[in-house]
């Protein structure tokens, strides 16, 4: 009815027979609250069809109304990586279940994050492919609503997939199934999370007594070609490859079945982050999963609830073997 006034807060907690706080974090989903109170306030919400402010609210808590997703990379092609897909997306449904927007921002590398992170109506940020000295960046106002999805500071929390337990994983199944001369294509230089795979990849090397075959990567598809045929042109006698990335698994696999080599038959070939193409490439991908919404759902709640503060979580990743390895 034209002229009908909105329900407020205060109507909800009348309704509820709960304090006007009580309401709030309920409907917030911030701080403590009894099943009975969450069911009353739940029915009142419904009943007196409440629609939460976000601005007003945000205004009152300080806490801003847009979370940002800040992903460093070398171009702006990064943005397209599915990875950051799959990252902006999860994030998304946090946010929004929060009343908060959220915007993607390519940060390029080697820049600083100060500007953004102090932009109007901030209300926490995500780092993606952190490296430290950016992370150095953000201003101490905002370190308590930032985290990294990788590797953190003393005052920024990270999450991410634990890759060198993972790269154990693979590197191992291709020890034991007989491949003796594994090579590995890596991600970027300046990611640290690449060093972890990388160290793990060593120490499985120099366990079982084989040599180390280590070419560059960058988690693109046309890397994992390229590197493909400089690995059979420097190494001729290589037997599997384990790429950091599916997509450059992928690109490997393209790479060595356009050499006329034979998959597994002459080369086994493993990848890294079991996305939903790896099963459907010819021969599907052996590989080890990545949680990556699991990380960036918890990213996004450490910042937009104060929630986790420990300086690294990182998530288990499983081994899925296919018929490539």
């Amino acid at each position: 009815m034209r002229g009908q006034r909105s329900a407020t807060l205060d109507d909800v907690a009348r309704a509820a027979g709960v304090s006007r706080a009580t309401a709030s974090r309920v409907i917030t989903g911030q701080g403590p609250a009894s099943a009975r109170s969450r069911d009353r306030v739940t029915q009142a919400v419904t009943k007196l069809g409440y629609v939460p402010d976000a601005a007003a609210r945000a205004l009152a808590s300080r806490s801003g109304t847009r979370l940002a997703i800040a992903v460093i990379g070398a171009t702006a092609a990064i943005l397209d990586d599915p990875y950051v897909g799959r990252v902006l997306t999860t994030a998304a449904h946090i946010a929004a279940e929060r009343e908060v927007g959220v915007s993607l921002h390519w940060v390029p590398l080697g820049a600083s994050l100060a500007t953004l992170a102090s932009s109007h109506n901030l209300g926490g940020l995500v780092v993606v492919n952190p490296t430290q000295p950016a992370l150095h960046t953000v201003p101490k106002a905002m370190r308590g609503r930032t985290a990294a999805i990788g590797v953190g500071t003393k005052d920024v929390p990270s999450f991410d997939v634990d890759n060198g337990s993972g790269t154990d994983g693979v590197v191992r199944h291709l020890v034991n199934t007989g491949r003796q001369r594994i090579a590995m294509v890596t991600g970027p230089s300046w990611l640290p999370c690449v060093d972890r795979a990388r160290d793990a990849y060593h120490q499985i090397m120099r366990d079982s007594g084989r040599e180390t075959r280590v070419v560059s990567g960058d988690f693109t598809a046309t890397r994992g070609a390229a590197a493909a045929m400089e690995i059979m042109t420097r190494w001729p006698d290589t037997d599997a490859v384990f790429a950091l990335s599916d997509l450059t698994a992928l690109g490997v696999l393209d790479g060595l079945h356009a050499q006329g080599i034979r998959i597994p038959a002459d080369v086994a070939v493993a990848g890294f982050d079991d996305i939903a193409f790896a099963c459907l490439s010819r021969p599907a991908l052996t590989t080890s999963t990545h949680p990556v919404e699991e990380i960036a759902a918890a990213a996004a709640r450490a910042v937009l609830d104060r929630g986790n503060t420990d300086r690294t979580t990182f998530f288990p990743s499983t081994l899925v073997v296919r018929e490539s390895a």
